[in-house]
């Protein structure tokens, strides 16, 4: 095979599910007429996407086997002095993994809403969102260049707003779509300084440029300060990866989000959308090798989010917010690699990940339609013998979520943990407690969450006040727990495969081959976490006894053994220390105050200076002293002016005669006073 791809094939895979999104969209909804059927709907976006698996897959063989690249532009938009704004794919073993995993968990996904959605009003107008996602995610991973890479950022972003509000006759997803929107746009806000900085300086938005220059901007002083403008650009860029990977305190959107359908939760807030920042900080890797200070404060706020936000999970009833808080951590755990100059590792979790992650949140919808959409699992209990598959495969994500030895998690997470021990970073000592504690703390929440739901005493008949989570209205007689239909249990058993196997398999090219090759930069002298892991990597059979006896695996069995005795053995325990610690269960159930504390003191604030500089500022001094005051102005000059204008030839003649007066006066005495003066 040839060693370069083709422009025409690879401009296939975003505009194949874009095709698809469209047809649904309009001929599939009263917006076109709905000339095509249900049926019709999800069989053209699943072709879409379908196509868009396969020649990914394709492509992902060829930059493997064959080694082959792609960075050319396709298209351009215009060109403003020396500025090029153009469109462009840059395909590299980075993006090549990416698509892959972007393509087929969105397939996953599209099958699944097949049962899901079954009987929802808006079942093409959800096909027709979740295509057009793909189709966003595809175009901002693919791009060669700052601009793309920002249209498909706030793509995304935007499709997420629809899918978390696509039942918008519910006032609480209405306000998570709006929470999610504002949130995501103060990171944006960072996000584009950060490209305008590197526009300003380096004059380029193609990546490849910028990084030829980027140690030219590394020798720059940020103008009126002390910092290196690397250092900035660099920051304001991770506040865009904050805002859309949700770390910690721009987190706040992301649990709320779960009350968008469960599909979404999977594809967009566990696989894909949420890894966006973590992709994009890898991809500017030869930016962020440049400064020690930026990755100290990424290292910082990955950590942070890790363990802080798996405290969380602990407390939540909701299943899908126990993943949702599961899903913050683990993004706290790439964003900590990051941090320290891991990005391979980081990306390598992205991907081991994506699978375990999108297989809970499936299997949680799953059994939230096997109990007739209850989500509280405290009156859950008992479900492994009615929903056999769905018991399975959660218990698989399950382990790979917690790090067990052979499973696709494990490598990934003790690699981090790694890695993060390697660093020599000023915050990696609190990074490094950081994750440990978060081992126990994982393991602890989700085995609490599959106990209470799989095991143990039968309660799904007891709940006083079950809450829905979707607008199906089903009213089944048998009100028994029953098994999902195959749409939905086969992409649990396909997502399954790869949440055991895929890190055994990929850890040795991904981390220590040339997978990444030219895709991501590491200063090895400095920073020389990669070096240590590969002189202690021996294969990922050795890692996996190695684990056996390290430090997580025991943190981890500890974690399980625990929510094992406190919900099986003795489930009174936990009330009893609930009763005990009150404050922190307070400071936990209301999520650390962040809600309120933005609520009541920056939306207060913000509403407060927008009064301000509506009332000040609009009212007073543009209507007021610049329109109001300027026509006044010409108004009182103009009742001067027109007395004047009297009508009487007497009036006139006085005026032509005074007005002779004073230029006669002026021209003969202005030369005898200037005279005098210069004397």
């Amino acid at each position: 095979m040839s060693q370069t791809l083709s422009a025409s094939t690879l401009l296939v895979v975003p505009l194949a599910p874009l095709a698809g999104a469209i047809l649904a969209g309009v001929l599939g909804t009263s917006f076109g007429g709905n000339w095509i059927g249900r049926r019709m709907s999800h069989s053209l976006t699943i072709i879409g996407v379908l196509i868009a698996f396969i020649i990914s897959a394709m492509t992902l063989n060829s930059v493997v086997v064959d080694g082959a690249r792609f960075n050319e532009t396709l298209y351009t938009w215009m060109t403003v002095g020396g500025l090029k704004m153009e469109i462009g794919f840059l395909v590299d073993g980075l993006t090549a993994m990416m698509m892959c995993v972007v393509t087929f968990v969105s397939l996953m996904v599209h099958l699944y809403t097949i049962g899901y959605m079954e009987e929802d009003e808006g079942y093409n107008r959800f096909f027709a969102y979740i295509s057009l996602f793909t189709f966003s995610m595809l175009m901002l991973v693919m791009s060669n260049n700052l601009l793309q890479l920002f249209f498909g950022w706030e793509a995304v972003g935007l499709v997420s707003y629809l899918l978390i509000g696509f039942w918008f006759n519910k006032p609480t997803a209405i306000f998570a779509n709006m929470k999610a929107f504002l949130v995501n746009r103060v990171g944006d806000f960072g996000f584009i300084l950060g490209i305008s900085l590197i526009v300003a300086y380096a004059g380029t938005l193609n990546y490849t440029e910028a990084f030829a220059k980027a140690g030219e901007l590394s020798r720059i002083g940020f103008p009126g300060t002390e910092w290196m403008l690397i250092t900035v650009i660099c920051i304001c860029l991770f506040i865009g990866a904050m805002g859309k990977s949700a770390q910690f305190p721009l987190h706040v959107w992301l649990p709320d989000s779960m009350e968008g359908p469960t599909p979404i939760s999977a594809l967009i807030h566990a696989a894909t959308m949420v890894t966006a920042g973590i992709f994009m900080v890898a991809r500017m890797s030869p930016l962020f090798e440049l400064s020690e200070t930026a990755l100290n404060f990424v290292m910082v706020i990955g950590a942070i989010t890790a363990l802080f936000m798996g405290f969380l999970g602990i407390i939540q009833n909701d299943i899908k917010r126990v993943v949702a808080y599961s899903t913050l951590s683990q993004l706290g755990y790439m964003t900590v690699a990051l941090g320290a100059s891991a990005y391979s590792v980081a990306v390598f979790h992205l991907m081991t990940h994506a699978f375990f992650k999108a297989l809970l949140f499936l299997a949680a919808g799953s059994v939230i339609m096997g109990v007739h959409h209850n989500q509280d699992i405290r009156w859950m209990g008992g479900l492994r013998k009615y929903m056999p598959i769905t018991w399975i495969t959660s218990l698989l994500g399950s382990l790979a979520l917690i790090g067990t030895p052979l499973f696709s998690g494990f490598y990934s997470k003790d690699e981090i943990i790694m890695a993060v021990h390697a660093s020599t970073l000023p915050g990696a000592g609190f990074a490094y407690f950081a994750v440990m504690a978060g081992v126990f703390v994982t393991a602890f929440y989700s085995f609490r969450m599959y106990f209470l739901v799989f095991h143990g005493k039968e309660r799904f008949d007891q709940n006083p006040d079950a809450h829905h989570d979707d607008h199906h209205g089903h009213h089944d007689e048998d009100h028994k727990p029953h098994e999902s239909p195959w749409v939905v249990t086969v992409p649990l058993i396909l997502l399954a495969i790869p949440s055991v196997v895929i890190g055994f398999m990929t850890i040795g090219p991904m981390l220590f081959g040339d997978f990444f090759k030219d895709a991501i930069f590491v200063n090895h002298e400095i920073h020389k976490a990669m070096e240590v892991l590969r002189e202690e990597f021996h294969g990922p059979a050795q890692l996996a006894l190695h684990g056996l006896t390290a430090a997580p695996f025991w943190l981890a069995l500890g974690g399980v053994a625990l929510s094992y005795y406190m919900y099986m053995i003795n489930p009174a325990l936990p009330t009893a220390i609930k009763a005990r610690v009150m404050p922190i269960y307070a400071l936990l159930e209301n999520k650390y105050y962040m809600d309120w504390f933005n609520e009541n003191v920056l939306a207060r604030a913000a509403r407060m200076l927008g009064t301000g500089l509506w009332k000040g500022g609009d009212q007073a001094i543009i209507d007021g002293a610049l329109v109001n005051g300027s026509w006044k102005v010409v108004g009182w000059f103009s009742s001067v002016v027109r007395r004047v204008q009297s009508g009487y030839l007497y009036h006139y003649a006085l005026s032509m005669i005074l007005g002779v007066f004073v230029l006669m006066t002026y021209f003969v005495t202005w030369p005898t006073i200037v005279q005098w003066l210069s004397k």
